[in-house]
This record gives C-alpha cells, structure tokens and sequence, in this order.
C-alpha cells in the first residue's frame, strides 16, 4: 500500500516544505497561546498554528465556509494538499478513515458559554452543537473535495492518528478499497489545555523528550491527511510514489487512565507486531520517532520498551521526537509524526531535537540532537496514548 498524496499543517507552518525545514533543522515552535486565556493555568506556551482566514479551493459553499470551525480548517488544510498531490478524481467513492480526541471542542465551548446566565443565548446553538460533533470534519473534508464514501471515525486516545492510518492500510490489504483518505487531526481549545493542566502533565519550562530533567509535555495543534492506494492503482494512473507503509501493529495494555505501563509491555508488542507484518526486524530500523512526550513516566516506559525490542541493535538505532518541535498534537500525533518518517526518507534526514540538556541514561539508543544527514529506507513511529493504546507504524522509502 503506497502513498501518493500528503498534506501537512502545524506550528511549523502550513504545508510540506515549511514543515520538512522546520523538522529537518528542529525548529521549537512553541509560543504564548494567544487563542484563549490561560491566566489561570500554569503554563502558558503551546504550539499555535497560524491559520489563514479563508478556507482551501474546493467545493464548500461560502455558507459551509463561514460555519468551519478550527478543527475543520486545519484538516481541510492538510486534506487539500494531498489531494492535490495525488492528482485523484472525485468520480470513484472513496473512503475517509480519520483520527481524533477533542473533534470541534472550540464549537463545545462556545455551546456552553453561550448557554450559561445570564446570556442563555439560542441563536446559532444548533450550529455549534452540529460543528461539535466529530463527524462534522469528516463531512466538510468530504465536501471539499467533492467525494462520497464511508466515514470512519477512530478516537483512541493519543494512537488515534496512528490507528487511522493502519485501519485505512488494513482496508486496502484485505481488498475492500483501492484507495482511501486517512490521517489525523486536532485543534488547540481551552478545556483541553486545562485539562492536562489540572493533571500537572504540562510542561513550566519547554518539552524535552528523553531529557534527564524533563517536566512534562506541550500541547499543539495540527493536521495530517494521506492519499493511500494499492499499488496496482497507482501503476495504473502512472501516479508517484512517495513511500510505502509495510507494517502496523497495535496492543492494549489495560494498565491505568494516565499512566504507561512501567515496562512497556503493549508498546513492546506494537513495535514486534509491526516488524513481523514487514517481514522486518529491528536492525532493519534506520531511524525511529518515538511518541517521546516529554513526562517523566511516559518516556521511560518508551524507552525500557525501545530497549527491550532492539535488544543488541538498539544503539543503532537514531530516535527523536519531533514532539519538541511542534508539542502532542493528540489525534493527529500518530499522523503527523508518519509524515514526519515520511518527510525523513524522502529528504534523507534525521529530525534532531535541539533542546535536550542532559541525555536520560535509561536511552540506550542515540537520540538525535543535530541536523544529520542519513540513509534510511525503513522509519518506525510510535503512538501511544492514555488507557493504554499503543500502534506503530513502519514506512518504506519508495526506490
């Protein structure tokens, strides 16, 4: 199953070349929240996209434009570069497969707010209340780009992205689809902020992955959507390939709400499965972005787990997070972080982060901490989320 089309937005910026400059130099593109008040909260730093007002060319009417909210205009961002990439036609249906946690949360709290004395407003309530609800993106995505097919919806935590991308790959392997629309997407709201916040996960400094001294995470916004088809497809439309996904393994730890199992049982068995679907193992692995998110107990289960996988390989294997760079996008972690690979093959780079100080002695690995240069032709990513949902992904530089 090969990719054909991808389309990417982040703090980094809009599109594919501004965020292949970011994340090959590891450009930190976290900055004061300017999109709601955080005076209340600890932190005040998360990685804001800069979004343009008006919405992608497509087949949105003015009136569907004008009810887009942020979530939707960072997946239709993201959906209309690789569209355009892939050069598809609207004529064949076509799945959407996407992942998600906060849908259009903006549009929940503006519900809320709207509804509380002593205002108690009712004019355009079933507007927000529809904008919500996360099959509202997927609809505009479908939309904008003038295509039908069925709609999918995976929110599964942190892995959400991830599992998107391997259930779209799965549906193509098993002969039900030629192609489908899948990735990930998430904005930037308030109650989430606070959230992670009340949970003290939120980082007072920056987010260092794999630093000795590392306080937590920051949150970010953004986008990634994937044109995936067969290969058979592609040949015939004489379209370019731009990677290939060769395995995607998926476990359950059933551990805590919030905290990683210690050892990394399920993400162990993600990584494994994954190999073993490639026909691949661990020293077959060039390069490696880790979900990395910076707390304390998160990458020290990652990294016990990366250990325990790569075994005799491991301090061959170079790993990053790019989370240092663009903060956890939560359900578009998973995808962003795949483009991420897929950026790294093409352009033949590793993605450094820039900000760690003092390496955590429980990474047996090299962490990449400079702009490198490599040769890869296989990149693992791991997602892993609360409650215990793990999947990796691995993807093939296209000869």
């Amino acid at each position: 199953m090969v990719i054909t089309g991808a389309g990417v937005v982040s703090a980094l910026g809009l599109g594919w070349h501004a965020n292949a400059e970011g994340f090959r130099t590891g450009r930190i593109a976290t900055r004061p929240v300017t999109l709601f008040d955080t005076s209340r909260q600890r932190t005040s730093l998360a990685a804001e996209v800069d979004l343009p007002s008006h919405a992608p060319t497509g087949h949105l009417s003015e009136r569907a434009i004008r009810r887009l909210n942020r979530a939707s205009r960072l997946l239709l961002w993201a959906a209309a570069e690789a569209w355009h990439q892939a050069s598809w036609k609207a004529e064949a249906p076509t799945p959407i497969i996407l992942g998600t946690t906060s849908c259009g949360m903006d549009c929940g709290e503006a519900f809320f707010r709207a509804a509380m004395p002593p205002q108690a407003a009712k004019h355009r309530q079933a507007t927000r209340s529809l904008g919500y609800q996360g099959q509202r993106q997927a609809l505009d995505l479908a939309e904008l780009l003038g295509i039908r097919g069925p709609v999918t919806l995976i929110a599964n935590a942190c892995a959400s992205g991830a599992n998107a991308i391997g259930h779209a790959w799965e549906l193509l392997r098993s002969g039900s689809c030629t192609r489908a629309v899948t990735g990930g997407y998430d904005a930037l709201s308030q109650l989430v902020f606070a959230g992670f916040d009340s949970l003290q996960a939120l980082s007072t400094t920056s987010c260092r992955p794999f630093d000795a001294t590392r306080d937590g995470l920051a949150l970010g916004e953004g986008a990634a959507v994937f044109c995936l088809e067969t290969l058979d497809s592609a040949n015939l439309r004489g379209a370019e390939v731009l990677a290939e996904i060769v395995g995607y393994g998926a476990a359950t730890d059933a551990h805590h709400l919030t905290q990683p199992q210690p050892e990394g049982d399920a993400a162990l068995e993600a990584m494994q499965e994954a190999c073993r679907v490639a026909g691949l193992s661990p020293g077959d692995i060039h390069y490696l972005n880790a979900h990395g998110t910076g707390t304390p107990l998160n990458d020290a289960a990652e990294a016990k787990a990366i250990h325990r996988w790569a075994g005799a390989h491991a301090p061959r294997i170079p790993v990053s997070s790019t989370k240092a760079s663009i903060g956890h996008l939560l359900g578009a972690a998973g995808a962003v972080e795949a483009l991420v690979c897929l950026m790294a093959l093409r352009g033949q780079w590793l993605p450094p982060q820039t900000d760690i100080r003092l390496l955590d002695p429980l990474c047996t690995f090299p962490v990449v901490r400079q702009p490198t240069h490599a040769a890869l032709e296989f990149a693992l990513t791991n997602s892993f989320g609360f409650g215990g949902s793990n999947a990796s992904l691995i993807l093939r530089r296209w000869p």
